[in-house]
Formats: C-alpha cells, structure tokens, sequence
C-alpha cells in the first residue's frame, strides 16, 4: 500500500478527515498554539509530517514539546517531554500578546460570515437561554496570533447571521461606544496583526475574503454538496470559489494518527470496519 495514497471512503472517520484539514493548515517554522483534543492531534501530525520545525506551545505553558506520548490535556505533564521551557499560563499568554504565535486552533459554538465566534451564551447575555463554556483563552489566542483557524460542528443553528455574543472578534465588529460596524484592522489599530483564517467544520473548509472579511466555501467533505452546505448557513454563503471536495486523509496520515499519536483512542476513535 502507498503510503502517500489516499484513503478510500469507508477507511477514515470524519474526525480524521477534520484533523488532517486542521493539521495541512500548519506551515513548518510557525509558533502554534495548541488547546487540548483534536487541535493538539492535529498540530502534533503536522510536526512528523510536513512541518518538522515548528514550535508547539501548549496552552498550560509548556513550549516547543515533542512528546512521546500524546498527553491527554494541555496541562498533563507528559505535554514537557522535549520542551525547551515549561512554564505556566501567565507566560504562554505573554508569549502570544508580544506576538510570536503565527496560529493559534480554537472551537466555537456559533459563528457569523465574518467569523465573530461565540462560546459564551446562546440568547440575551442576561437572560441566556443557554449559558455556554465561556471564553477560556479564547479571545486572547484570537486577537494575538496572526492566524486562527476554529474547528466546529455543523448545523444551521451554528452558522448564524448574528452570534448572540461575540466571543472571538472577527473580520467585521463593531466599534465602542458609537455600536458602528467596522473592519478588525480599524479596531485593533497598531494591534492588528491578522484575523480568523479558516473555519474546518464537518461539512467543509470555509476562509475569509481578504478584503470583504466574508465567509466562503473553500472545500467540501466527501458527500456533501456546496449547495447543502449553502443551505446549512444562515447568511448567503459564497460558494462560487469552492476548489472542490476536502482531500483525504493518506495512509500514512492515517497511521500516524491511530498508531503513533492516539493509540488509546483517547481522541479520536478508529475506523470501525462494516
């Protein structure tokens, strides 16, 4: 078998396919912030892939790792094994605000076609009808590095034409105290360094317009459609620059994942075979 192939439908879980998108979006040399799950999986496959030479920084305040074992969280002490530096939050945070992190992964449960994202509550922040995780780092990891790229699952709900709280800035937000909608550089000022990237959902691979700031179809999972996906979004999502379907995961991506880095399937479960 060519390890370099790709697999066949039937051969990867979508959560491998997801994993595989985040981790192609990672370049060799960056600083990447990792949070646990899948982002860390997805950072740690670049490294034995691709991106050999980049600085992992785990969210607890471990830096440049390159464990053994995949931990199972950021702040498990397995995340020192090879690190230049463990430290702690207050460090891993002021590393991100002078501006050394080029990408930085999160979650999010809404998102609009700006890429506003929302982890905090679903309704009036007062009176929430759903109160959510909250921000964590978030908001941080998302205003310092020059790239975020949020991974989330898919539905109509989720990809809203207004969030009910902005969470995570995106391309397009509004000014205070005048309420005036405004591009992300206008806001941040000298600040500004870079926006949301990409968003992997589990219908497809969406980015940003450099000059709009809107949302766009990039690629789309293995049975879906473009215009499923359109109609999945509450906003008029822009599919005419779709490149077409995401590609597989390769075999050998596949043998990292499941029997190098999640052994214990702690992460993501292997395929399980019909």
């Amino acid at each position: 078998m060519e390890r370099h192939a790709y697999a066949k439908a039937g051969e990867y879980t979508l959560a491998d396919l997801m994993t595989v998108a985040a981790g192609r979006e990672v370049m060799d040399n960056e600083v990447v912030f990792a949070g646990t799950g899948m982002p860390m999986i997805a950072i740690m496959l670049a490294q034995k892939t691709h991106a050999p030479n980049l600085k992992l920084i785990f969210e607890a305040g471990t830096f440049d790792g390159r464990p053994i074992v995949t931990p199972t969280s950021v702040g498990d002490p397995r995340c020192e094994g090879g690190a230049s530096r463990a430290s702690g939050l207050c460090e891993a945070f002021a590393i991100a605000q002078r501006g050394y992190v080029d990408l930085g992964f999160l979650g999010g449960s809404e998102v609009d076609e700006y890429g506003n994202v929302n982890t905090t509550v679903i309704g009036d922040y007062l009176n929430p009808d759903l109160r959510l995780t909250g921000s964590g780092g978030d908001p941080d990891i998302n205003s310092f590095a020059r790239r975020t790229v949020f991974i989330m699952v898919h539905e109509a709900r989720r990809f809203t034409r207004n969030v009910s709280y902005i969470t995570s800035p995106g391309w397009r937000v509004k000014k205070w105290p005048s309420g005036e909608w405004v591009h992300r550089r206008e806001l941040y000022g000298r600040a500004f360094r870079g926006g949301p990237s990409a968003v992997i959902s589990t219908a497809g691979v969406f980015r940003f317009d450099d000059v709009t700031g809107r949302m766009y179809l990039d690629s789309y999972h293995p049975g879906k459609t473009p215009e499923e996906i359109r109609g999945l979004c509450q906003f008029d999502l822009d599919v005419s620059r779709t490149s077409g379907e995401t590609a597989p995961p390769t075999y050998e991506e596949l043998h990292i994942i499941h029997e190098v880095l999640d052994r214990e399937e702690i992460f993501l479960p292997k395929p399980r075979k019909v």
